[in-house]
């Protein structure tokens, strides 16, 4: 598994360069070290954005808060750790994408009237909103009473990241690095190429990742459910 050093001289020798790094956090003295402290804290946090990495995918019950706010039923405190929210569930969701319409004659099982849209179908995921609460925390609008969230977490531990990951966050951060250690137009242009080098592998790893899961739209109705 890499390490943060492994990642940042991964990075370092894409440029080109042959320096290596032995510590960033606290970093060792050097301008590499330095740089490296600087970029990979925000480079990794990026890349966690940009996809559902299987790794960083989790799911809470989110915390209620006392709100007024007319446009929404329930606030929740978003989670400290929560770099992109994905998905707002009922907590009895039986996947992200069910789609049910329960009626008393097939026995499904009543659902809450907060959950219940038009013609008794029931939606998941929920409508959210993301936001900034007047005292500057982040808080989660939605109309969903009990809500779980997914989300993907930040994650700072590198042995937990897979290795197309890794291969992804070395150009990224070269790509960051460039700049300051190689300056001027041939510095900018090491770093237009080592993103172009990213690019490919974000579409490898966010590929690969996708393997990881499987999810198929579920849609029942009466006279399938009698069957």
């Amino acid at each position: 598994m890499a390490s943060e050093v492994d990642i940042c001289n991964m990075a370092l020798s894409r440029l080109g360069d042959q320096a290596t790094v032995s510590s960033i956090d606290p970093p060792e003295g050097s301008p590499q070290a330095g740089h490296c402290a600087q970029w990979y804290p925000i480079c990794r946090d990026l890349l966690l954005e940009m996809h559902t990495w299987s790794f960083a995918t989790t799911r809470v019950a989110l915390a209620l808060l006392n709100s007024d706010w007319p446009s929404w039923r329930f606030t929740y405190a978003a989670p400290a750790d929560c770099i992109k929210p994905w998905a707002v569930l009922p907590p009895d969701a039986l996947n992200d994408y069910a789609v049910r319409f329960p009626t008393a004659d097939v026995g499904f099982f009543p659902l809450p009237e907060d959950r219940v849209v038009g013609a008794g179908a029931a939606y998941v995921p929920q409508d959210f909103s993301v936001e900034s609460a007047d005292d500057g925390t982040t808080v989660i609008y939605t109309n969903q009473k009990n809500a779980i969230l997914r989300y993907t977490k930040q994650v700072t531990d590198p042995t937990k990241f897979t290795p197309l990951f890794v291969d992804a966050f070395g150009w990224l951060l070269a790509s960051y690095l460039a700049g300051p250690i190689i300056k001027g137009d041939a510095g900018a242009q090491a770093a237009q190429t080592a993103y172009q080098a990213f690019q490919g592998a974000l579409s490898r790893a966010t590929t690969s990742n996708a393997n990881s899961r499987q999810n198929t739209p579920v849609q029942v109705v009466p006279w399938m459910a009698r069957r």
